[in-house]
């Protein structure tokens, strides 16, 4: 099996793979999001959770997303790098974050989820689409 994806955290503690292509990769820009990068947004890579692996333990936090969903972030117990988020609206995948790609350069993301509370200085790029929440999506 080749692993199409590969990533982990700062200290090598965590590591990640999965063969799947990206279901979607996107900004997020909620105050979860914003809290938890520590800047105006978030960069995900969906991907399947079905074809996930994980070596290494997540220290999990649990809380409930602006949309009402209970959502989970696991980062490195270490180090503290965010890795996963993810929410009981898309039981089935599961998110990484691009800062933890072996190598982001290749993130692009498709859309911008929760434009509706963006800071004013978090400025992307305005040719992206762009959704007040986060908007259904074709997992199939």
């Amino acid at each position: 099996m080749t692993h199409k994806i590969l990533g982990g955290c700062g200290c090598g503690r965590v590591r990640y793979a999965s063969p799947s292509e990206p279901l979607i990769s996107l900004y997020c820009q909620c105050r979860d999001c914003q809290r938890d990068s520590g800047t105006g947004h978030s960069c995900h890579v969906m991907l399947p959770k079905s074809s996930f692996e994980l070596a290494g333990e997540l220290k999990i936090f649990h809380s409930v997303a602006d949309s009402g969903n209970p959502v989970t972030r696991g980062f490195c117990p270490e180090c503290g790098s965010s890795i996963t988020y993810g929410s009981s609206a898309f039981p089935d995948v599961i998110f990484v974050t691009a800062g933890s790609l072996d190598d982001p350069s290749w993130f692009k993301p498709a859309m911008i989820s929760y434009a509706s509370t963006a800071q004013p200085w978090d400025r992307l790029d305005p040719k992206l689409r762009r959704f007040d929440e986060m908007p259904p999506l074709n997992l199939k």
